[in-house]
């Protein structure tokens, strides 16, 4: 039997793994539109600009900058590097780092490797980002991870890979979110998606392009459920 497979379900782990998922999916969804997630966002923003300025780097390109504004919005500026690799790494990158993050919770040691490299991460942006809030957003950020890991490893509070695991699915919803939100019920004609469908020649427009990331995005969020399962088995 391949180690992909899932050969028994449900064990008391699974369980529980299948039913946070569900509760922060049912919360997400609750409180969408409220201030208690804005944070959480802001954050999901930060990784999809950040996912646009590793392609750059990736492809030889230069960034000059990253931004991300209070109205969830982002930016990064880049010069050089491969444009059609780059556009759609932000919306594919949220997700694929909400599926290493998923995944990343279902383990104490991976769930500290995770909040270790986000920090990192965070540290890097604060050195590069162009607006105050941004840096502002990563000075929160890290004093939240790191009150977080304090209490993991001083007190019987073991939350670390529920808030990871939260990250996880926060950024996997929003990425297929915002795709939804800039190309089919508002249109946006600066997304992402409008740009790559300008510089690619086959005939798809952005909401072709946008529907078929969205695509991907959702079944990277059910992959990492799955793979997530089989971990725990």
């Amino acid at each position: 039997m391949s180690v992909w497979e899932l050969q028994g379900c449900c064990n008391h782990n699974q369980v529980v793994f299948i039913a946070t998922v569900g509760a922060f999916i049912f919360a997400i969804l609750a409180l969408w539109r409220t201030p208690l997630l804005t944070p959480f966002k802001l954050i999901t923003v930060f990784l999809h600009e950040a996912s646009h300025a590793i392609a750059c780097i990736l492809t030889c390109g230069k960034v000059e900058g990253i931004k991300v504004d209070a109205n969830e919005g982002g930016a990064t500026y880049t010069r050089g590097g491969l444009q059609w690799i780059i556009l759609p790494a932000g919306y594919l990158g949220s997700s694929f780092w909400g599926m290493i993050l998923v995944l990343a919770s279902t383990d104490l040691l991976s769930a500290r490797i995770a909040a270790a490299c986000l920090v990192a991460a965070l540290i890097v942006v604060l050195c590069i980002a162009k607006n105050w809030f941004l840096r502002g957003l990563c000075i929160g950020f890290l004093v939240f991870l790191g009150a977080i890991w304090v209490l993991q490893e001083t007190t019987k509070l073991r939350i670390l890979r529920y808030v990871i695991l939260f990250i996880g699915v926060m950024n996997s919803m929003f990425s297929v979110y915002d795709i939804y939100d800039d190309l089919i019920s508002r249109r946006v004609n600066s997304s992402d998606a409008e740009k790559f469908a300008q510089i690619c020649p086959c005939p798809c427009n952005g909401l072709m392009w946008g529907v078929l990331w969205g695509i991907i995005s959702f079944i990277l969020l059910c992959a990492s459920v799955y793979l997530g399962l089989v971990i725990l088995e």
